[in-house]
């Protein structure tokens, strides 16, 4: 990276860590004041408060590894800034196993757990807690941590009326521990605040994780949920970003602070083994304004090798990821494992795929949606070019790839995240990109008018600066 680029990026990161310093500043003073109101001021509001269930998404939930052979061994592997590939590969690092659903560990004596400290709201909260990040407030890791400030100001007590749900976004969506881990949640909020439903905001990810526990457990999710408020949900896929991320892999963050975090070719190797990816592959059944493909300019040995762009739409993007990942292995403590395209998992994916369109909002139910908007937004992907080409399809997964853009958050696209095919009750698209949606101030303040609820004290003053708008794919509700 040039110096000029790097110390742009570190002017930039320094900014936000000002930036963030001085709001945290300002919400320790928040909490100071509100305890000298007194917590007689603060029963009588939450008397009449409906939970709320924050649900995170794909890599939006600590993990901690656990050894079998040691109780006390309990280490942070994810989200991990120092040391972060390092521990990303002995610990994290999986293979599916077909007969189960599970990904395992490749290390047999390796558990890796989801923290449920602070009613689950640890977990997906600040992802990194440790005090080099808490040193610099590094903003890349404060998940819900804005939100959850804003809904305790508005009066919600943790561990009565505000509960978090982390999981092991490695597993399916509709995995039995997950689905489980979920009720259990629901029932805990629900028996906690006296027998109010419950108020669930998911991002990401986690709108597919409800949304097949709304399918397959259709009246325990209509007897505990009152409203389900949707934030940036791939309900159809995020084809750029996914269909890429089984062939290179996948970068969370860019520029200065990928410097920090776990490496593209670090991550592909455990998306291969993934059944949540695979779940979020575009749905070949959705009628696409234009369907998304992936285009290979490669050498056509039947050809005398003459340059030509091939063409794979969704439904037949299996075989250039089999093609493309036939060769993909990884070592692991002196152990060759090959890791190609997994057909297994996507069988898997598939069923999941029609739970998904099976789900149906119940009747009692209300449905909020929103959706980032005016981003560029991974669509189509290409590999190679005229002038460079791919040879055998292998070279795919060492080739960076370049994107046909489409608006939305910079990860799903509009159409994907607004084709929920609910009767929604609002569906607002805000611009803001994926992870930023979880602060804007735009998306809080909708959050506390569909809740009902105000800020006890004077409204923060948020630094992002977003516009509202509606947006309505046709043909859909």
């Amino acid at each position: 990276m040039p110096v000029t680029t790097m110390f742009g990026a570190a002017v930039r990161l320094r900014l936000r860590v000002l930036r963030r310093h001085f709001r945290v500043r300002r919400g320790r003073r928040r909490t100071r004041r509100s305890r000298r109101r007194g917590e007689d001021e603060d029963d009588d509001e939450e008397g009449g408060r409906e939970p709320v269930l924050l649900v995170s998404g794909m890599g939006g939930s600590v993990l901690h590894a656990r050894r079998r052979s040691n109780p006390r061994f309990d280490l942070h592997v994810w989200v991990r800034i120092l040391l972060a590939n390092l521990e990303f590969k002995k610990y994290l690092w999986s293979l599916y196993n077909p007969d189960t659903g599970y990904v395992d560990p490749l290390d047999d004596d390796v558990e890796i757990v989801v923290p449920e400290d602070d009613h689950g709201l640890f977990a997906i909260d600040i992802l990194d807690p440790s005090w080099f990040v808490e040193t610099l407030h590094l903003s890349m890791v404060y998940h819900f941590h804005d939100m959850i400030d804003m809904l305790v100001d508005c009066g919600y007590k943790k561990g009565t009326t505000l509960f978090g749900y982390g999981y092991d976004f490695r597993q399916s969506n509709r995995i039995d521990k997950v689905m489980v881990g979920l009720r259990v949640k629901l029932e805990t909020a629900y028996k906690a605040s006296g027998g109010k439903k419950v108020n669930i905001i998911s991002h990401s990810m986690g709108g597919l994780l409800v949304r097949c526990f709304m399918s397959m457990n259709h009246d325990i999710f209509a007897k505990y949920v009152n409203r389900w408020i949707c934030i940036a949900c791939p309900f159809q896929g995020a084809p750029g970003c996914i269909n890429d991320s089984l062939l290179t892999g996948l970068q969370f963050v860019y520029g200065f602070e990928s410097f920090f975090f776990v490496s593209r070719w670090v991550m592909h190797q455990l998306l291969v083994e993934c059944p949540s990816i695979y779940e979020m592959l575009p749905n070949p059944q959705f009628n696409w304004k234009e369907a998304p493909i992936v285009q290979v300019w490669r050498k056509n040995p039947e050809k005398d090798g003459m340059v030509e762009l091939v063409l794979y739409e969704a439904t037949d993007c299996v075989s250039l990821f089999e093609e493309a990942l036939k060769n993909n292995e990884l070592k692991y403590n002196g152990k060759t494992i090959a890791l190609p395209f997994n057909m297994s998992i996507f069988k898997w994916a598939t069923e999941t795929r029609q739970i998904l369109e099976n789900a149906e909002l119940p009747g009692t139910v209300s449905f909020y949606n929103i959706y980032g908007t005016s981003y560029d937004t991974p669509y189509d992907v290409c590999y190679g070019s005229e002038s460079s080409p791919v040879g055998d399809l292998s070279e795919v997964c060492h080739t960076m790839p370049v994107y046909t853009y489409v608006d939305g958050d910079g990860t799903v696209p509009i159409e994907s995240a607004a084709a929920d095919g609910f009767a929604a009750k609002e569906r607002v698209g805000i611009e803001a990109d994926h992870r930023g949606l979880l602060c804007d101030e735009d998306v809080l303040e909708l959050l506390k008018k569909w809740l009902g609820v105000n800020e006890m004290k004077r409204p923060r003053h948020r630094l992002s600066k977003s516009k509202v708008m509606d947006f309505v794919p046709e043909g859909r509700c």
